[in-house]
């Protein structure tokens, strides 16, 4: 005969540390959050075993009914978490149904008959079979997990399905003896395979976690090789793609190079007719010299900047040199006087002599794109005024006309490659002259800025940066052209 106290302990004690495993399992995987309904389950488990341990030789009945919901509020958490685990239909509506339909029913069986231990056992075994035929049902539902172990699990549930029936049975046909402490003494062998279910069941649990996480790192090892194949697969076509933009780069350098020799061509003519005409320059009025001086300056411009933008020489292409305003503007003046436009410009400096540097063809191609926006979107006869001055460590440069100006929406688009402002559509234009003027600043390290004027028009204003060693004069220098 079997101590029932000593095979309650062993059971307490299982259940106990089975509850610990769990959760310390738990807290190593999170993302198998099912873990925590097991812990609980035995941690439920191993309280009601302890109340019936701790409740006396006569215990009250609400203690037997606590001890026994308990016992039977773990295996509910039990079925619950395994279905969780394997991912079935969890029928929780069954579990709580049966907890309340035990409760009433140990309640009335002990408040009717108090010494009658088998209407008890037999709810107890109701209760039994009926949360582990739903885990076996989950059981054989899932693919999850290897068939066998499945198997294995439905054969543990079932030994302890037909030892509850089987208990029940003998409790039946042999009345407990009168000693109601716990169970009858000839009962205890239901206990301690009780004790060994618990075990086998956490086996085949560890096992079936170990299956998840294998699958899980094994899917994560695919993943990562699909992963790897497809960042091969962008590798290849990203070498392609910058294959094929080097081949247009050399295609567009050839082009490049073609539309150079192109452009020299009639630009050599132009300058030989330019220095045949200066030959007899002596013979020819003076405005006519003035004008061949201007074509002759405008053409070793050009010829510069050619040379400079349409050569594989990037090194050479920004060449910096000492400048001083006076000169500066002398050119602007210069190139719009050739044009009959200069009439119309207003030249201001505060100091011409202000020195600076900068590239002198990069320079003055800005300026001279500003002004010939200023004076294409400007009524023929309103001025330009272009201001020349030092603020703190800047050159700055203005440009302000009075002509149609730049809706509000549009004013940051102003100076993309191609864009045109939708009020200039009737006038000609490229739409490149800012941004040519932004991209040669560039090398310079200076700043355009537009802004639209209190009454009308626009100003456009350029900032470049003075060495250190520049200086500036107190007093104020007017320049009208």
């Amino acid at each position: 005969m079997l101590d029932l106290n000593t095979v309650l302990v062993v059971t307490f004690a299982i259940a106990c540390l089975q509850a610990i495993a769990w959760t310390f399992v738990w807290l190593a995987w999170r993302h198998l959050y099912e873990l925590r309904f097991l812990a609980a389950g035995l941690a439920a488990i191993a309280l009601g075993l302890f109340l019936m341990i701790v409740r006396g030789l006569e215990p009250a009945a609400w203690s037997i009914v606590l001890a026994n919901l308990v016992i039977k509020i773990g295996l509910v958490l039990l079925a619950e978490g395994l279905a969780r685990f394997l991912g079935q239909p969890r029928y929780s509506w069954i579990g709580v149904s049966l907890l309340v339909f035990q409760l009433v029913s140990w309640s009335i069986a002990i408040g009717i008959a108090p010494g009658n231990l088998a209407i008890r056992i037999h709810l107890s075994t109701v209760f039994t079979v009926i949360m582990m035929s739903i885990m076996c049902l989950g059981l054989l539902r899932d693919r999850t997990q290897p068939r066998l172990l499945r198997w294995i699990t439905i054969g543990i549930l079932v030994e302890y399905m037909v030892a509850s029936i089987l208990q029940s049975v003998i409790e039946q046909g042999l009345p407990a003896s009168g000693d109601a402490l716990v169970l009858a003494d000839h009962n205890g062998w239901y206990l301690m395979q009780g004790a060994l279910f618990q075990i086998a069941f956490f086996a085949c649990v560890l096992f079936m976690v170990n299956t998840r996480l294998s699958t899980d790192l094994r899917e994560k090892n695919e993943a990562l090789s699909r992963e790897i194949e497809e960042r091969r697969r962008l590798e290849t076509k990203l070498s392609a793609s910058l294959e094929a933009e080097r081949a247009l780069r050399e295609e567009q350098a050839d082009f490049m190079r073609v539309v150079s020799h192109e452009f020299r061509t009639p630009l050599a003519i132009i300058r030989n007719a330019t220095q045949m005409i200066s030959l007899v320059g002596h013979k020819s009025p003076e405005a006519t010299r003035e004008r061949i001086a201007g074509i002759s300056e405008a053409l070793n411009r050009l010829f510069s900047l050619i040379n400079r933008f349409m050569s594989d020489d990037r090194e050479n292409r920004f060449q910096p040199e000492p400048l001083t305003i006076g000169s500066l503007l002398l050119d602007v003046r210069l190139h719009f006087g050739m044009t009959n436009q200069g009439e119309r410009l207003t030249l201001t400096a505060d100091d011409e002599r202000t020195s600076f540097l900068a590239d002198p063809e990069m320079l003055t191609t800005i300026i001279i794109n500003l002004i010939d926006n200023a004076l294409k979107y400007s009524p023929p006869d309103q001025p330009i005024d272009v201001d020349v001055r030092r603020r703190d460590s800047d050159l700055i440069i203005q440009v302000r006309d009075r002509g149609i100006g730049i809706p509000a929406s549009e004013l940051h688009k102003i100076g993309r490659r191609f864009f045109r402002a939708s009020n200039a559509a009737t006038r000609g234009g490229s739409g490149l002259g800012l941004y040519t003027s932004r991209k040669l600043l560039d090398y310079h390290g200076g700043a355009l800025q537009l802004n639209a004027n209190s009454d009308r028009g626009m100003t456009a204003t350029v900032s470049l940066p003075l060495p250190v060693a520049a200086t500036a004069q107190p007093h104020m220098d007017h320049v009208t052209a």
